[in-house]
């Protein structure tokens, strides 16, 4: 068993469904662990390792930690529809995998309940889903992951592709307003109104280029085609060429030890930092983007290089033998309670910690690919 398995393995150990030790903020606030985008990146991730291991106690660790939050009925412990939060959607996707491999009706019925909260999410007057309730008329790139691979694979599957043209378009609107031409890189949010205070009031755009939003948004586009039914030509066509320009974009702020920057295009910068989460996210896409058939093969090299750069920067091992997975940012928003402005100083103000699922989940999705590439051993 490698390193990176042993560490994962001392992850499961050490969480229990109410208690993940990877869910840094839920323990910060003291709070019970209930239905959340940050578990949900950690049991996709898990469920990944079972479909490249097939060693069946990922699979329980998985199944038990979703089981326990989903009820007979369908009903979910922690979730409400009505909050209208676009994260709260991402952790459905596990739910697809674990019917498929258990036949656990509760699981159809749990799809079911969180696809109607896209049906009620109120929307921007460009058509795309607001970010929050909370958050009224802005879209934000995390947003795109959390949602759209779910809803297109509940189209492909259970709803006839009825939507298709709905989810493409907020793709295509996203890179008509989110996107900068100089640098083919996208902005973290966008608010249609033009109203918050830290947007541009001509543009409605955020300052700066986050590294895990972009991220995320890369995975959204990645995820959401795997998802999708090539044959509908065109559009699918338009994102994959989406999706491939924003990897080459990307690829000209990688650093050379693999990894990229915090904000993304100011490296160097004092305060700067090689960040953890986003370099595995892109890790991930780029390795899975050859798989896909969607980049060159020689992209693989550059998935590599920041896969072992977070190797060799960020997994280290205590006195005591444990392992730790460090350089990963704890959270980063706009607005809110704590009026986060936007600002370079802002991204460079919020906590750096370790072992948290919105880095190590990534990781391990790029493991996994980097499995399937036969760049590591089993």
């Amino acid at each position: 068993m490698d390193k990176i398995e042993i560490y994962i393995d001392e992850l499961l150990e050490k969480s229990t469904p109410d208690r993940p030790i990877w869910n840094i903020e839920k323990i910060l606030q003291g709070l019970k662990s209930t239905w959340n985008y940050i578990d949900g990146c950690m049991i996709k991730a898990i469920l990944e390792m079972y479909a490249i291991t097939k060693d069946e106690k990922y699979f329980r660790f998985a199944d038990n930690f979703i089981d326990c939050k989903v009820r007979e009925d369908g009903s979910i412990e922690g979730y409400s529809v009505e909050e209208l939060n676009i994260d709260n959607v991402n952790a459905g996707k596990t739910l697809f995998e674990l019917y498929d491999l258990t036949g656990k009706e509760k699981y159809r019925k749990a799809i079911d309940l969180v696809y109607s909260q896209i049906e009620q999410m109120p929307r921007t007057g460009e058509g795309n889903f607001w970010h929050k309730n909370i958050y009224p008329n802005q879209v934000w790139l995390d947003g795109l992951y959390m949602c759209q691979p779910f809803y297109m694979e509940y189209e492909t599957r259970f709803h006839e592709k009825k939507n298709y043209d709905d989810i493409f378009r907020q793709f295509f609107n996203v890179v008509e307003h989110m996107r900068d031409p100089k640098t083919g890189l996208y902005y973290h949010a966008y608010d249609s109104s033009r109203e918050m205070f830290w947007c541009d009031k001509v543009t409605g755009l955020s300052q700066n280029f986050w590294l895990r939003a972009l991220g995320w948004y890369s995975m959204a586009l990645l995820d959401t085609l795997d998802k999708a039914d090539a044959s509908v030509g065109e559009p699918y066509e338009r994102l994959k060429k989406v999706f491939v320009d924003l990897m080459d974009a990307m690829l000209k702020y990688q650093d050379a030890s693999g990894m990229w920057y915090q904000v993304v295009n100011f490296g160097g910068m004092e305060k700067n930092y090689l960040e953890t989460s986003g370099s595995s996210i892109m890790a991930y896409a780029l390795l899975k983007g050859v798989r896909l058939g969607f980049l060159p093969e020689n992209y693989q090299t550059y998935g590599a290089k920041a896969f072992h750069g977070i190797c060799e920067k960020y997994l280290s091992e205590d006195a005591d033998g444990s392992l730790h997975l460090d350089g990963i940012c704890l959270v980063a928003g706009l607005g809110g309670k704590q009026m986060r402005s936007g600002t370079y100083d802002y991204y460079m103000s919020e906590p750096v910690v370790k072992d948290d699922a919105k880095g190590v989940g990534p990781f391990l999705l790029a493991y996994t690919e980097m499995r399937r590439a036969g760049l590591i051993e089993a």
